[in-house]
């Protein structure tokens, strides 16, 4: 699993069946200390609750179609979770969370 944030939403004209209603994000990948690490990237939705500031745990590659339901949809990334809290040894940048949370 790798981390990122959110940092905006994809509107798609057109959506491949078994993707009607998966909310599309933009995200930021992180490297361990919570920096901004590569170019961002489109991962499905499939929790339908992230956000943009949201700390995310997301997984890539064949894994990631399997998170949605029906399994197996075209996607490369997908939305494993919402972190709250990570705990790490030394400086990290994983906080202050978004607006509004705590």
């Amino acid at each position: 699993m790798l981390l990122g944030r959110v940092v905006g939403r994809v509107v798609p004209c057109v959506v491949t069946p078994g993707l009607e209603g998966v909310p599309m994000l933009l995200v930021q990948p992180l490297d361990k200390t919570g920096e901004p690490k590569g170019k961002t990237v489109v991962a499905a939705d499939p929790t339908r609750m992230a956000g943009p500031g949201e700390l995310v745990a997301y997984e890539g590659g064949r894994e990631a179609a399997m998170a949605l339901d029906p399994s197996f949809v075209p996607v490369d990334h997908a939305v494993i979770a919402i972190v709250d809290t990570v705990h790490t040894e030394g400086p990290s940048s994983f906080f202050p969370p978004p607006e509004g949370r705590s």
